[in-house]
């Protein structure tokens, strides 16, 4: 038997293990403590191994369709989370979309480049990247931040930082154009440009991989039952989230903040297990992506959401966090500029970060 027990691929197994637990609270009905914090286990549980089974198809599809896999296994989580609090309701869910998404910004374009980078600076003394894939992905991801979050400030068929519906649907349809053209030139026409030098010295890699149809097939049955768990768990806790916050007398942001962190931890270990591989441009591709997709991806499923429900979407930044975006931008402009960093960029980016986290929770 513990023969048998040793031999059992566990990452196999989780997800299917957390799907029977979700079923087992739902059939439990009462909101407990207990209940509540089993369902946060099973929760942390389901997130860490969707984004494993997920690791295991980029790993095996390649790098560039990769970061796209695991980009979008981040977003499907958010959005479940993000759902799960608008539907409960309550003061702030208005605004939960926004401060999820702006913090996940936050935390993959300084918490995740700036911990990377160090660490590669620390290590190699100076990090190399392709700054063409990087500036790249930089680029649709700041023309993603003002279109979503700028832009509502300073219009005026609606009074405040909203859009109206025509307005929430023009945004959801060019972000995911955006996004679709990335992903296009990520994939297809400028793959050479999201791997590394090593790799692709002459523009292109002649490397080809073989690729088990079988594995490919159960990771990604495991990664959709896995999200369906994460999505489910989400939305039985997400009160307890709310109220939580509330009690201990925390701004309504940082819901959106403890989202984005429990959400992007797993890519966050990723990026930091490549960078100390030397691979630093997987780590930008997998940080950079993620806050793309984020967007692109988030912002049209809750406008529609919101359209259907006739619930308020607050979009539009505060003059401090709008602050904070341009910093983030400019700074990293500046460090994605010319294909090498050293420890100070990263350092700079980590600094950023926590006093993004310090302003949130102190405001």
């Amino acid at each position: 038997m513990s023969k048998f027990i040793k031999n059992i691929n566990w990452m196999a197994v989780l997800p299917y293990l957390c799907l029977i637990s979700l079923g087992g609270i739902y059939a439990a009905g009462e909101l407990t403590l207990t209940l509540s914090l089993v369902a946060i286990v099973f929760l942390v549980i389901a997130i860490m191994a969707s984004v494993y089974h997920a690791e295991e198809i980029a790993h095996d599809i390649g790098e560039g369709l990769g970061a796209l896999v695991l980009a979008l296994s981040v977003t499907v989580i958010e959005v479940g989370l993000i759902v799960s609090l608008m539907t409960a309701g309550g003061e702030g869910s208005s605004a939960i979309a926004r401060d999820t998404v702006f913090a996940a910004i936050m935390i993959v374009s300084n918490g995740i480049v700036g911990i990377c980078i160090l660490l590669g600076g620390l290590k190699y003394g100076e990090v190399e990247f392709q700054f063409r894939g990087a500036n790249s992905l930089l680029v649709v991801l700041i023309s993603l931040s003002v279109f979503c979050f700028i832009l509502p400030n300073y219009t005026t068929s609606v009074v405040g930082p909203y859009y109206n519906n025509s307005q929430l649907i023009f945004i959801s349809v060019i972000s995911i154009i955006l996004y679709i053209a990335l992903v296009l030139f990520q994939t297809k026409t400028h793959a050479y440009y999201f791997l590394s030098e090593k790799e692709a010295p002459t523009g292109k890699s002649d490397h080809k991989k073989v690729i088990s149809t079988k594995k490919v097939l159960v990771s990604f049955a495991a990664l959709l039952f896995g999200l369906v768990s994460v999505i489910g768990l989400a939305k039985f806790i997400a009160p307890m989230i709310e109220s939580g916050v509330a009690n201990i007398g925390a701004p309504k942001a940082v819901v959106g903040l403890l989202i984005a962190s429990i959400v992007l931890l797993p890519e966050a270990i990723t990026a930091i297990l490549a960078v100390r591989q030397n691979k630093l441009q997987t780590s930008l591709n997998l940080a950079l992506g993620s806050g793309a997709a984020s967007i692109a991806l988030t912002i049209p499923v809750v406008s529609v959401y919101s359209i259907l429900n006739k619930q308020p979407l607050m979009l539009g930044l505060d003059p401090k966090s709008m602050v904070f975006l341009f910093l983030t931008f400019i700074v990293g402009s500046l460090t994605l500029g010319n294909g090498k960093a050293t420890a100070l960029s990263g350092v700079i980016h980590l600094i950023i970060m926590f006093a993004f986290f310090a302003v949130t929770i102190i405001p």
